[in-house]
């Protein structure tokens, strides 16, 4: 299938050793990560995945610790990331420390099995997803006094990914991940950007030096690195890093062996696919053209300046074909889903594995581009105002004579082979009769069909994990981001408490809190006022009625645990008990496939 193996050869390049056996166990001995279930993934493949995806899994699922280049080293396939460790004159830098502290705990003690007990001299996060953040408490102490390097405004996307919206995206990211699936030929085979996410400790230590501006150079430990921002690529906060001494390029993940997502099934901003082009060129005049060996914070190396300038080309060129196309398209009336359903790659460039969609895909993308311009609503007036689910559900059941009668129909466009159509008559038959075993079944197997033939990774474990819940139910799940609630500003952990609020609950509700922080010394006046908590730093105090005097570490662990017990007060303590009253918990295990 594959006449070029220079991703095999790259993928094993450098290879100094792993762990035997390659699990990984939380403090209460839970597996957290398990890469030894995938060991099918050295067969010759299955009928139930695609080709494709079987190689990229396969090259996904191999681990250990790798050296780049000298004094350059990386551990991949302990966690959905790389971590990436640079040598300096007194200890070793840290980039990207995976999603968990267990993960990245295992991952420093393999590299200092083989390169010596080195101490951490810094921490350098190339951008503000968790699982390039997430495991940092595994391989320094919160309160190390040794520099953390992030581009601008990490904080702030960090949070409102992993936090404000991070109950919704950690469920959606659940169906993507395929967290409950087996790890089978018939299951979980990986994401297409590695193997999977670990389910561990996750932390933040916030940045205490900022990149704000392209060609910045900072020295860490000895090793000059210049820095090139990246906003609204990747992430909103994002960089690539060159060291020149080294002639490494890393290139974060704007740049990895598989076309990326420009809006991600678990739910993020819409991406910029015309700003990640551009700066996939800037990178190629800045630094590949001296560059020895590009590397990223997902999948392998490339060695070679001719070979590092042609691979950023191509991926330059698939980000800007994507963008411009899609944008001519909409221009000549056509919807995100039309333009999305017939758009062709240039052949080269479908030719590349590098450009396939095993984590993004070009029919997602797409659609993204569109939302990115115009939203969701595509024109038509009579999109404007449609039914929600299940309302639309009963009515096209209804239309249709039944669920028995929708289910003979989806049966037969089944039994045809057209399994899309299938899946949305079966669909609307469990929106509208949810306990209807014979239509959860049949939208099961349609799903199930769907994924096992599915190039995309996510798209993959999406339908997969519909089919799994459909017929076994919704499993809990441990993934939350309350280990990030330390690291947060104080206006960050007031906006947890304001997007909490119940509105109706409040509407009749109003008080004034003034809030002292006794260790930073910042004051803050919070508000009820018509169902909204509106809360702001002040200079100096409003008449309130109540005054909490509370450090943020202690304001931190209030909010994590849902209770201002012994807090010190002035005023009307029971006002923390009426706030609190007003607000509900979000869902980790809401309805995805099912009302």
């Amino acid at each position: 299938m594959v006449e070029d193996d220079s991703d095999e050869q790259n993928s094993d390049r450098g290879f100094l050793g792993t762990i035997d056996p390659m699990v990984i166990h939380a403090a209460d001995g839970r597996i957290v990560w398990d890469m030894d279930a995938l060991a099918f993934l050295a067969g010759d493949g299955s009928e139930s995945v695609d080709d494709h995806l079987w190689r990229q899994s396969s090259l996904t699922a191999r681990h250990g610790l790798y050296e780049v280049t000298t004094g350059i080293y990386q551990v991949r396939g302990f966690d959905l990331s790389n971590v990436t460790f640079v040598e300096g004159d007194r200890g070793v830098i840290v980039i990207d420390p995976l999603i968990s502290a267990e993960t990245a705990e295992a991952a420093l003690a393999l590299y200092r099995r083989h390169r010596g007990d080195r101490p951490v001299t810094a921490i350098v996060y190339t951008h503000a997803h968790a699982d390039h953040f997430g495991g940092v408490l595994g391989v320094v102490e919160a309160d190390a006094d040794i520099p953390v390097v992030a581009p601008e405004h990490f904080l702030d996307n960090a949070v409102s990914e992993n936090v404000y919206a991070g109950t919704a995206m950690f469920r959606r990211g659940y169906y993507y991940d395929g967290h409950p699936l087996a790890r089978t030929a018939v299951g979980r085979v990986g994401i297409g950007l590695g193997a999977g996410a670990s389910t561990g400790s996750i932390g933040l230590i916030p940045p205490t030096l900022e990149i704000t501006r392209t060609g910045q150079e900072e020295v860490l430990d000895g090793v000059r690195i210049v820095f090139q921002l990246t906003p609204g690529t990747e992430c909103p906060s994002e960089m690539n890093l060159y060291f020149p001494a080294h002639r490494a390029l890393c290139m974060a993940e704007n740049a990895t062996h598989t076309l990326h997502n420009l809006l991600t099934l678990r739910g993020a901003q819409v991406r910029d696919a015309r700003m990640w082009s551009r700066y996939l060129a800037e990178a190629i005049e800045l630094f590949a053209h001296d560059a020895e060996v590009e590397f990223a914070s997902h999948h392998w190396p490339t060695w070679g300046t001719e070979d590092i300038v042609t691979f950023l080309t191509e991926q330059r060129d698939l980000y800007a074909y994507l963008h411009d196309q899609t944008v001519r398209l909409m221009n000549q009336g056509l919807t995100g889903s039309e333009i999305a359903e017939d758009f062709e790659l240039p052949p080269e460039l479908a030719a590349r594995d590098h450009a396939r969609g095993y984590y993004g895909s070009v029919s997602h993308n797409v659609k993204a581009i569109y939302q990115r311009y115009l939203g969701w609503y595509d024109g038509n007036p009579a999109h404007l105002w449609q039914h929600p689910p299940t309302a639309a559900a009963t009515r096209y059941v209804e239309v249709f004579g039944g669920v028995g009668a929708t289910l003979e129909h989806a049966r037969r466009y089944l039994d045809n082979g057209d399994l899309r159509f299938a899946v949305e008559l079966a669909s609307h038959a469990v929106f509208a009769a949810p306990g209807d075993d014979a239509a959860r079944e049949l939208l099961a197997t349609g799903l199930e069909r769907l994924g096992h033939g599915a190039e995309n990774a996510t798209w993959r474990n999406a339908y997969l994990t519909g089919a799994n819940e459909l017929r076994y139910g919704v499993s809990r799940t441990d993934l939350a981001a309350g280990g990030l609630l330390a690291a947060l500003t104080v206006t960050q952990l007031f906006d947890t408490l304001a997007i909490r609020v119940v509105g109706p609950r409040a509407w009749a509700e109003s008080f004034v809190i003034t809030w002292m922080i006794t260790d930073s010394r910042e004051l803050y006046t919070m508000e009820l006022s018509h169902g909204a908590l509106v809360h702001q730093p002040v200079a100096k105090p409003k008449p309130a009625d109540l005054t909490v005097r509370i450090s943020r570490a202690r304001l931190a662990e209030a909010l994590a645990h849902g209770s201002f017990a012994g807090a010190d007060t002035t005023g009307d303590h029971a006002v923390l008990d009426r706030l609190l009253s007003l607000l509900d918990s979000p869902d980790p295990a809401f309805a995805v496939v099912t009302p």
